[in-house]
Protein backbone atom coordinates (compact mmCIF):
# COMPACT_ATOMS: atom_id res chain seq x y z
CA UNK A 1 0.00 0.00 0.00
CA UNK A 2 1.19 3.75 -0.71
CA UNK A 3 1.01 4.74 3.04
CA UNK A 4 1.05 1.13 4.46
CA UNK A 5 4.86 1.12 5.93
CA UNK A 6 7.08 -2.00 6.66
CA UNK A 7 10.44 -1.50 7.60
CA UNK A 8 12.16 -4.81 7.53
CA UNK A 9 13.50 -7.28 10.46
CA UNK A 10 16.84 -5.03 11.19
CA UNK A 11 15.33 -2.01 10.47
CA UNK A 12 13.32 0.63 12.62
CA UNK A 13 10.71 2.94 11.38
CA UNK A 14 10.72 6.57 12.76
CA UNK A 15 7.46 8.20 12.41
CA UNK A 16 8.02 11.56 13.08
CA UNK A 17 4.85 14.23 12.60
CA UNK A 18 2.86 12.52 14.91
CA UNK A 19 1.92 13.90 18.13
CA UNK A 20 1.93 10.38 20.01
CA UNK A 21 4.69 10.22 21.39
CA UNK A 22 6.29 6.66 22.93
CA UNK A 23 8.78 6.35 25.86
CA UNK A 24 9.63 10.80 25.77
CA UNK A 25 10.38 11.07 21.94
CA UNK A 26 9.45 13.35 19.80
CA UNK A 27 8.65 10.53 16.99
CA UNK A 28 7.15 6.54 17.15
CA UNK A 29 9.47 3.46 17.03
CA UNK A 30 7.88 1.14 14.81
CA UNK A 31 10.26 -2.78 14.60
CA UNK A 32 8.71 -5.91 13.49
CA UNK A 33 5.54 -4.78 11.93
CA UNK A 34 4.12 -2.18 9.73
CA UNK A 35 2.60 1.07 10.48
CA UNK A 36 0.28 3.71 8.56
CA UNK A 37 1.96 6.64 7.32
CA UNK A 38 -0.10 9.67 6.95
CA UNK A 39 1.22 11.62 3.54
CA UNK A 40 2.33 15.21 4.33
CA UNK A 41 1.22 15.22 8.09
CA UNK A 42 3.56 12.25 9.00
CA UNK A 43 7.04 11.46 7.72
CA UNK A 44 8.80 7.91 8.29
CA UNK A 45 12.50 7.24 7.99
CA UNK A 46 14.64 4.20 8.11
CA UNK A 47 17.29 3.05 10.67
CA UNK A 48 19.48 0.06 9.93
CA UNK A 49 19.69 -2.19 12.96
CA UNK A 50 22.49 -4.24 11.05
CA UNK A 51 25.63 -5.51 12.24
CA UNK A 52 28.28 -3.12 11.57
CA UNK A 53 32.21 -3.61 11.47
CA UNK A 54 34.62 -0.89 11.99
CA UNK A 55 38.54 -1.72 11.96
CA UNK A 56 40.93 0.55 14.47
CA UNK A 57 44.14 1.28 13.58
CA UNK A 58 46.10 3.10 16.24
CA UNK A 59 49.48 3.85 16.65
CA UNK A 60 50.21 3.72 20.63
CA UNK A 61 52.99 4.15 23.23
CA UNK A 62 53.66 1.21 25.75
CA UNK A 63 54.40 1.48 29.37
CA UNK A 64 58.11 1.08 28.15
CA UNK A 65 57.66 3.58 25.37
CA UNK A 66 58.08 1.63 22.76
CA UNK A 67 55.67 2.65 19.30
CA UNK A 68 53.25 -0.06 18.46
CA UNK A 69 50.97 0.05 15.66
CA UNK A 70 48.22 -2.10 16.97
CA UNK A 71 45.29 -2.97 14.63
CA UNK A 72 41.88 -4.62 16.09
CA UNK A 73 37.93 -4.81 15.06
CA UNK A 74 34.90 -4.22 16.44
CA UNK A 75 31.55 -5.69 15.63
CA UNK A 76 28.47 -3.09 16.93
CA UNK A 77 24.91 -1.87 16.14
CA UNK A 78 22.19 -0.31 16.99
CA UNK A 79 20.82 -1.77 20.51
CA UNK A 80 17.29 -3.22 19.83
CA UNK A 81 15.56 -1.12 22.22
CA UNK A 82 13.71 2.17 22.08
CA UNK A 83 16.04 3.90 24.46
CA UNK A 84 18.95 2.59 21.96
CA UNK A 85 17.13 3.30 18.60
CA UNK A 86 16.07 6.72 19.75
CA UNK A 87 19.67 7.62 21.07
CA UNK A 88 21.47 6.42 17.56
CA UNK A 89 18.68 7.99 15.73
CA UNK A 90 18.89 11.25 17.36
CA UNK A 91 23.07 10.67 16.36
CA UNK A 92 23.33 8.84 13.37
CA UNK A 93 20.10 9.15 11.44
CA UNK A 94 21.22 11.51 8.61
CA UNK A 95 24.67 9.96 9.23
CA UNK A 96 24.55 6.46 9.24
CA UNK A 97 27.49 5.41 6.81
CA UNK A 98 29.74 7.20 9.31
CA UNK A 99 28.57 5.35 11.95
CA UNK A 100 31.75 2.91 11.70
CA UNK A 101 33.99 5.88 11.50
CA UNK A 102 33.32 7.97 14.75
CA UNK A 103 32.41 4.42 16.41
CA UNK A 104 35.90 3.41 15.22
CA UNK A 105 37.56 6.64 16.71
CA UNK A 106 36.29 6.16 20.21
CA UNK A 107 37.32 3.32 20.02
CA UNK A 108 40.97 3.84 19.16
CA UNK A 109 41.24 6.52 22.00
CA UNK A 110 40.12 4.25 24.34
CA UNK A 111 42.40 1.66 22.94
CA UNK A 112 45.57 4.27 23.21
CA UNK A 113 44.92 4.87 26.71
CA UNK A 114 44.83 1.10 27.89
CA UNK A 115 47.86 0.51 25.76
CA UNK A 116 49.61 3.40 27.14
CA UNK A 117 49.33 1.30 31.08
CA UNK A 118 50.95 -2.13 29.95
CA UNK A 119 53.81 -3.83 28.81
CA UNK A 120 54.50 -4.92 25.34
CA UNK A 121 54.43 -8.38 27.36
CA UNK A 122 51.08 -7.84 28.45
CA UNK A 123 49.59 -6.82 25.07
CA UNK A 124 51.29 -9.70 23.37
CA UNK A 125 49.78 -12.00 26.16
CA UNK A 126 46.77 -10.75 27.06
CA UNK A 127 45.22 -9.58 24.29
CA UNK A 128 41.36 -10.47 25.62
CA UNK A 129 42.24 -8.11 28.44
CA UNK A 130 42.82 -5.14 26.29
CA UNK A 131 40.06 -5.67 24.41
CA UNK A 132 37.58 -6.04 27.27
CA UNK A 133 39.29 -3.08 28.92
CA UNK A 134 38.88 -1.48 25.82
CA UNK A 135 34.98 -2.70 25.59
CA UNK A 136 34.64 -1.54 29.33
CA UNK A 137 36.18 1.73 28.85
CA UNK A 138 33.79 2.86 25.81
CA UNK A 139 30.25 1.35 27.09
CA UNK A 140 29.36 4.72 28.49
CA UNK A 141 29.96 6.54 25.36
CA UNK A 142 28.58 3.77 23.25
CA UNK A 143 25.34 3.48 25.67
CA UNK A 144 24.76 6.98 24.93
CA UNK A 145 24.82 6.18 21.34
CA UNK A 146 22.64 3.91 21.65
CA UNK A 147 24.97 0.79 20.31
CA UNK A 148 25.58 -2.12 21.33
CA UNK A 149 29.18 -3.45 20.81
CA UNK A 150 28.88 -7.25 20.58
CA UNK A 151 32.76 -7.97 19.92
CA UNK A 152 36.22 -5.95 19.96
CA UNK A 153 39.50 -8.13 19.01
CA UNK A 154 42.69 -7.02 18.20
CA UNK A 155 44.13 -8.81 15.17
CA UNK A 156 47.45 -7.62 15.00
CA UNK A 157 50.24 -5.59 16.84
CA UNK A 158 53.15 -4.44 14.55
CA UNK A 159 57.03 -3.09 16.00
CA UNK A 160 58.49 -0.61 14.57
CA UNK A 161 61.26 -0.84 16.65
CA UNK A 162 62.34 -4.66 16.18
CA UNK A 163 60.89 -5.44 19.95
CA UNK A 164 58.89 -7.75 19.58
CA UNK A 165 60.75 -9.39 17.17
CA UNK A 166 64.15 -8.90 19.03
CA UNK A 167 61.69 -10.28 21.99
CA UNK A 168 60.31 -13.74 20.43
CA UNK A 169 64.09 -14.18 18.89
CA UNK A 170 65.31 -16.47 21.12
CA UNK A 171 61.86 -18.45 21.57
CA UNK A 172 61.63 -18.25 17.39
CA UNK A 173 65.13 -19.74 17.34
CA UNK A 174 64.36 -22.55 19.74
CA UNK A 175 60.98 -22.64 17.86
CA UNK A 176 63.18 -23.22 14.36
CA UNK A 177 64.86 -25.48 16.30
CA UNK A 178 62.96 -27.70 17.36
CA UNK A 179 61.30 -27.02 13.79
CA UNK A 180 64.21 -27.99 12.06
CA UNK A 181 65.04 -31.17 14.65
CA UNK A 182 61.11 -31.79 14.09
CA UNK A 183 61.80 -31.75 9.96
CA UNK A 184 65.16 -33.65 10.27
CA UNK A 185 63.13 -36.50 12.60
CA UNK A 186 60.50 -36.38 9.73
CA UNK A 187 62.86 -36.40 7.17
CA UNK A 188 65.10 -39.45 8.98
CA UNK A 189 61.30 -41.30 9.22
CA UNK A 190 60.20 -40.15 6.06
CA UNK A 191 63.57 -41.58 4.83
CA UNK A 192 63.70 -44.67 6.93
CA UNK A 193 59.56 -45.33 5.80
CA UNK A 194 60.80 -44.62 2.28
CA UNK A 195 64.14 -46.95 2.42
CA UNK A 196 61.61 -49.99 4.15
CA UNK A 197 59.48 -49.18 1.10
CA UNK A 198 61.68 -49.79 -1.14
CA UNK A 199 63.27 -52.83 0.63
CA UNK A 200 59.83 -54.08 0.85
CA UNK A 201 59.17 -53.56 -2.60
CA UNK A 202 62.13 -54.92 -3.55
CA UNK A 203 61.83 -57.64 -1.71
CA UNK A 204 58.36 -58.29 -2.91
CA UNK A 205 59.77 -57.90 -6.46
CA UNK A 206 62.39 -60.85 -5.72
CA UNK A 207 60.02 -62.58 -4.51
CA UNK A 208 57.17 -62.14 -7.22
CA UNK A 209 60.18 -62.96 -9.70
CA UNK A 210 61.67 -66.10 -7.24
CA UNK A 211 58.02 -67.24 -7.73
CA UNK A 212 58.15 -66.37 -11.60
CA UNK A 213 61.53 -68.82 -12.36
CA UNK A 214 59.84 -71.57 -10.04
CA UNK A 215 56.57 -71.42 -11.94
CA UNK A 216 58.89 -71.12 -15.25
CA UNK A 217 61.40 -73.95 -14.21
CA UNK A 218 58.23 -76.24 -13.01
CA UNK A 219 56.76 -75.26 -16.55
CA UNK A 220 59.77 -76.19 -18.65
CA UNK A 221 60.79 -79.42 -15.97
CA UNK A 222 56.85 -80.50 -17.16
CA UNK A 223 57.62 -79.65 -20.74
CA UNK A 224 60.85 -81.74 -20.36
CA UNK A 225 59.59 -84.25 -18.55
CA UNK A 226 56.93 -84.60 -20.94
CA UNK A 227 59.35 -84.63 -24.11
CA UNK A 228 61.44 -86.64 -22.61
CA UNK A 229 58.78 -89.76 -21.28
CA UNK A 230 59.46 -91.55 -24.07
CA UNK A 231 62.83 -92.20 -24.56
CA UNK A 232 62.93 -92.38 -20.01
CA UNK A 233 60.72 -95.21 -20.92
CA UNK A 234 63.02 -97.15 -22.86
CA UNK A 235 66.14 -96.31 -21.01
CA UNK A 236 64.40 -97.89 -18.59
CA UNK A 237 63.50 -100.99 -20.15
CA UNK A 238 67.10 -101.38 -21.36
CA UNK A 239 68.45 -100.37 -17.66
CA UNK A 240 66.02 -103.32 -16.87
CA UNK A 241 67.47 -105.57 -19.23
CA UNK A 242 71.17 -104.59 -18.76
CA UNK A 243 70.19 -105.45 -14.59
CA UNK A 244 68.97 -108.83 -15.70
CA UNK A 245 72.22 -109.45 -17.73
CA UNK A 246 74.16 -108.45 -15.01
CA UNK A 247 72.51 -110.94 -12.42
CA UNK A 248 72.83 -113.74 -14.56
CA UNK A 249 76.80 -113.07 -15.17
CA UNK A 250 76.84 -112.59 -11.91
CA UNK A 251 75.34 -115.61 -11.18
CA UNK A 252 77.19 -117.76 -13.56
CA UNK A 253 80.79 -116.33 -12.09
CA UNK A 254 79.71 -117.33 -8.89
CA UNK A 255 78.70 -120.84 -9.93
CA UNK A 256 82.04 -121.68 -11.79
CA UNK A 257 83.83 -120.11 -8.52
CA UNK A 258 82.22 -122.78 -6.43
CA UNK A 259 82.99 -125.85 -8.94
CA UNK A 260 86.43 -124.56 -9.14
CA UNK A 261 85.99 -124.30 -5.43
CA UNK A 262 85.04 -127.73 -5.25
CA UNK A 263 87.11 -129.15 -7.91
CA UNK A 264 90.21 -127.45 -7.71
CA UNK A 265 90.94 -125.22 -4.41
CA UNK A 266 89.52 -128.04 -1.96
CA UNK A 267 91.53 -130.62 -3.52
CA UNK A 268 94.98 -128.69 -3.51
CA UNK A 269 94.28 -127.54 -0.35
CA UNK A 270 94.29 -131.43 1.10
CA UNK A 271 96.93 -132.21 -0.66
CA UNK A 272 99.01 -129.78 0.62
CA UNK A 273 97.83 -130.13 4.38
CA UNK A 274 98.51 -134.16 3.55
CA UNK A 275 102.20 -133.41 2.36
CA UNK A 276 102.31 -130.59 5.63
CA UNK A 277 100.97 -133.25 8.25
CA UNK A 278 103.95 -135.90 6.39
CA UNK A 279 106.85 -133.37 6.43
CA UNK A 280 106.01 -132.03 9.87
CA UNK A 281 105.57 -136.08 10.99
CA UNK A 282 109.27 -137.16 9.41
CA UNK A 283 110.63 -133.62 10.70
CA UNK A 284 109.54 -134.81 14.49
CA UNK A 285 110.66 -138.36 13.67
CA UNK A 286 114.13 -137.14 12.39
CA UNK A 287 114.40 -134.82 15.93
CA UNK A 288 112.96 -138.21 18.13
CA UNK A 289 115.61 -140.01 16.36
CA UNK A 290 118.85 -137.21 16.80
CA UNK A 291 117.67 -136.30 20.69
CA UNK A 292 117.50 -140.63 21.43
CA UNK A 293 121.17 -140.87 19.19
CA UNK A 294 122.42 -137.63 21.61
CA UNK A 295 120.89 -139.17 24.79
CA UNK A 296 121.86 -143.11 24.12
CA UNK A 297 125.58 -141.24 23.23
CA UNK A 298 125.84 -139.10 26.48
CA UNK A 299 124.43 -142.54 28.59
CA UNK A 300 127.00 -144.54 26.84
CA UNK A 301 129.60 -141.80 27.70
CA UNK A 302 128.26 -141.27 31.22
CA UNK A 303 128.65 -145.12 31.90
CA UNK A 304 131.60 -145.32 30.44
CA UNK A 305 133.23 -142.50 32.36
CA UNK A 306 131.35 -144.44 35.92
CA UNK A 307 132.76 -147.50 34.52
CA UNK A 308 136.36 -146.35 34.28
CA UNK A 309 135.42 -144.40 37.50
CA UNK A 310 134.58 -147.68 39.19
CA UNK A 311 136.98 -149.47 37.83
CA UNK A 312 139.66 -147.41 39.01
CA UNK A 313 138.14 -146.95 42.70
CA UNK A 314 138.16 -150.58 42.46
CA UNK A 315 141.42 -151.22 41.56
CA UNK A 316 142.32 -149.02 43.93
CA UNK A 317 140.65 -150.08 46.83
CA UNK A 318 141.52 -153.75 45.63
CA UNK A 319 145.58 -152.46 45.47
CA UNK A 320 144.90 -151.24 48.96
CA UNK A 321 143.31 -154.11 50.58
CA UNK A 322 145.44 -156.91 49.02
CA UNK A 323 148.36 -154.69 50.26
CA UNK A 324 146.76 -154.91 53.34
CA UNK A 325 145.58 -158.96 53.00
CA UNK A 326 149.14 -159.21 51.96
CA UNK A 327 150.42 -157.79 55.20
CA UNK A 328 148.59 -160.08 57.16
CA UNK A 329 148.96 -163.20 55.32
CA UNK A 330 152.90 -162.39 55.59
CA UNK A 331 152.03 -162.22 58.62
CA UNK A 332 150.44 -165.68 59.56
CA UNK A 333 152.38 -167.11 57.01
CA UNK A 334 155.44 -166.45 59.07
CA UNK A 335 153.97 -167.80 61.96
CA UNK A 336 152.48 -171.04 60.61
CA UNK A 337 155.83 -171.67 58.74
CA UNK A 338 157.07 -171.30 61.79
CA UNK A 339 155.35 -174.29 63.66
CA UNK A 340 155.40 -176.66 60.32
CA UNK A 341 151.59 -176.32 60.02
CA UNK A 342 150.18 -177.39 56.68
CA UNK A 343 146.94 -176.13 57.06
CA UNK A 344 148.33 -172.95 57.50
CA UNK A 345 150.53 -173.49 54.62
CA UNK A 346 147.36 -174.18 52.38
CA UNK A 347 145.62 -171.24 53.90
CA UNK A 348 148.83 -168.80 52.91
CA UNK A 349 148.51 -170.21 49.30
CA UNK A 350 145.03 -169.13 49.28
CA UNK A 351 145.71 -165.73 50.84
CA UNK A 352 148.58 -165.55 47.89
CA UNK A 353 146.08 -166.17 45.38
CA UNK A 354 143.57 -163.50 47.31
CA UNK A 355 144.84 -160.43 44.97
CA UNK A 356 144.95 -162.04 42.14
CA UNK A 357 141.27 -163.27 42.77
CA UNK A 358 140.26 -159.38 43.51
CA UNK A 359 141.83 -158.40 40.95
CA UNK A 360 140.35 -160.49 38.68
CA UNK A 361 137.02 -160.21 39.95
CA UNK A 362 137.40 -155.88 39.16
CA UNK A 363 138.56 -156.70 36.13
CA UNK A 364 135.29 -158.59 34.88
CA UNK A 365 132.98 -156.27 37.20
CA UNK A 366 135.08 -153.46 35.00
CA UNK A 367 134.87 -155.82 31.61
CA UNK A 368 131.20 -156.48 31.82
CA UNK A 369 128.18 -155.04 30.25
CA UNK A 370 126.43 -154.22 33.21
CA UNK A 371 123.76 -151.57 33.86
CA UNK A 372 124.33 -149.67 37.39
CA UNK A 373 121.24 -148.05 38.72
CA UNK A 374 122.59 -146.12 41.66
CA UNK A 375 125.13 -144.91 39.83
CA UNK A 376 128.99 -144.13 41.48
CA UNK A 377 126.90 -145.18 44.93
CA UNK A 378 125.82 -148.37 42.77
CA UNK A 379 129.36 -148.97 41.73
CA UNK A 380 131.02 -148.38 44.58
CA UNK A 381 128.00 -150.60 46.63
CA UNK A 382 129.37 -153.59 44.43
CA UNK A 383 133.30 -152.54 44.91
CA UNK A 384 132.44 -152.70 48.42
CA UNK A 385 130.65 -156.21 48.60
CA UNK A 386 133.17 -157.64 46.54
CA UNK A 387 136.43 -156.38 49.01
CA UNK A 388 134.11 -157.14 52.16
CA UNK A 389 133.80 -161.01 50.91
CA UNK A 390 137.59 -160.46 50.27
CA UNK A 391 138.11 -159.25 53.46
CA UNK A 392 135.70 -161.96 55.04
CA UNK A 393 137.70 -164.85 53.11
CA UNK A 394 140.73 -162.82 55.15
CA UNK A 395 139.68 -163.07 58.70
CA UNK A 396 138.38 -166.77 57.65
CA UNK A 397 141.81 -167.21 57.30
CA UNK A 398 143.09 -165.16 60.24
CA UNK A 399 140.67 -166.86 62.52
CA UNK A 400 141.91 -170.32 61.08
CA UNK A 401 145.69 -169.47 61.83
CA UNK A 402 144.87 -168.12 65.10
CA UNK A 403 142.91 -171.40 66.40
CA UNK A 404 146.01 -173.80 65.07
CA UNK A 405 148.33 -171.73 66.80
CA UNK A 406 146.02 -172.09 70.11
CA UNK A 407 146.99 -174.68 72.33
CA UNK A 408 144.35 -176.46 72.94
CA UNK A 409 142.37 -176.98 69.20
CA UNK A 410 139.35 -175.95 68.52
CA UNK A 411 136.62 -178.43 66.96
CA UNK A 412 134.25 -175.43 65.31
CA UNK A 413 134.34 -176.14 61.36
CA UNK A 414 135.81 -173.37 59.34
CA UNK A 415 133.50 -170.00 58.64
CA UNK A 416 131.36 -171.01 54.74
CA UNK A 417 132.49 -167.70 52.29
CA UNK A 418 130.13 -165.64 51.66
CA UNK A 419 127.53 -166.17 48.59
CA UNK A 420 128.46 -164.47 45.76
CA UNK A 421 126.06 -161.42 44.94
CA UNK A 422 126.95 -160.33 41.84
Amino acid sequence: MLFWHVPAPNEALLISGSKRQAQETQFRIVTGHGSFVLPIKQKARILSLALREAEITEDCVTQQGIRLNVRAVTVFKVGDDFVSIANAARRFLAEQDRMEELVGRIFAGHLRSIVGGLTVEQIIRERDRVAQEVKEGSHTEMEKLGIVVDALQIQEIEDTTGYITNLAAPHAAAVASQARIAQARADQEATEREQEAAALKAQYERDTAIKRAGFVAETEQANARAALAGPLAEARASHEVVQEQTALAQRQAELAAQRLEAEVRRPADAEAYRQRTLAEAQRDRAKFEAEGEAYRRTTLATAEAQAIRVQADGTAYAERTTAEAQSAANSARAESLKDGNQELIAANRVIDNLPALVDAAARGIAGSNLTILNGTEGVNQMAAGIVGQGLAILDSLKQSTTAVNRPAPSSAPPAAPPADEG
